[in-house]
């Protein structure tokens, strides 16, 4: 194969004040990310128009908050979001907490994204 018709198949890593996300695998209508959380770090509060998420837990303890409802997730546990639920979520451990987030959608893009609250200064001044 020549150089320009190789594939690039390397997964996307992508560091953030709270952690790291990388994409494990992604096709038309879903996107599979492994999630990592430091430890009292936490996502910002937020909501998707176009996309339900899906998470798993595998290591360390979530704090999960949906729609104004925290809930305590433990590795081996699992939580839906549907399309359009205010979510969140934190790590209140000590140690480095792991997720597997699976996407769905008809657009699964970065922008599609309503901040409600961030600690690191991305809300929306005046969200939807």
């Amino acid at each position: 194969m020549a150089g320009s018709d190789m594939i690039d198949n390397h997964p996307t890593y992508d560091r953030r004040p709270w952690g790291s996300f990388t994409v494990l695998d992604e096709g038309e209508g879903y996107k599979v990310k492994r999630i990592e959380v430091l430890p009292g770090k936490r996502l910002s509060y937020q909501k998707h128009a176009r996309r339900a998420e899906h998470w798993f837990v595998v290591s360390g303890v979530a704090k999960v908050t949906l729609d104004g409802v925290e809930v305590i997730k433990r590795s081996g546990d699992s939580v839906d979001i549907p399309v359009g639920t205010a979510h969140r979520v934190e790590n209140p451990g000590n140690e480095l907490m792991i997720f597997v987030e699976v996407q769905q959608g008809d657009y699964l893009g970065e922008d599609d994204i309503v901040r409600f609250e961030d600690d690191f200064g991305r809300a929306a001044q005046n969200p939807v």
